[in-house]
């Protein structure tokens, strides 16, 4: 079944049990795959890819937005953000976690010979690949600067 389905049957669910939070989250995602699937160039359906990009670009979104109401007192609206954050964030892969990332980018480092700082675009650009849809890049970045440190 692919995230479009997915999303589809979540929504006739949301929908049924009058939840309007998931159902505003679900139509965002969905927005986001119509939108993708009807872009210029687009010939095929989307990949799994693609289709985990727009998830955490949607994630990001509301990550940020929910920050941006933090700082502004708007605590309605960043607890607004946060709930469709959690809905999104149950369509991507498991986060690793703090100590997992850590092994992880230290077994990159080793692999790849890193020993200085000035290395660190080595690192990032194997890493983001490796690690993509399982770590934040602001977290991947952060690690690897503690590391080569």
């Amino acid at each position: 079944m692919s995230l479009k389905e997915k999303i589809d049957a979540d929504i006739k669910t949301a929908m049924l049990a009058k939840e309007k939070d998931t159902l505003t989250a679900l139509r965002a995602i969905k927005s986001a795959i119509l939108l993708a699937e009807t872009e210029k160039g687009v010939v095929a359906a989307l990949t799994e890819d693609v289709e985990m990009k727009l998830l955490q670009k949607a994630a990001k979104q509301r990550k940020e937005s929910a920050e941006v109401f933090a700082t502004q007192n708007r605590a309605d609206l960043a607890d607004k953000e946060l709930a469709e954050l959690a809905i999104i964030e149950k369509y991507l892969p498991q986060q690793l976690s703090e100590e997992a990332l850590k092994s992880k980018l230290t077994e990159i480092i080793a692999r790849l010979g890193v020993t200085s700082a000035a290395e660190m675009g080595k690192v990032m650009g194997v890493a983001t690949k490796e690690l993509a849809g399982t770590a934040d890049g602001k977290a991947i970045s952060a690690t690897i600067k503690a590391l080569l440190v």
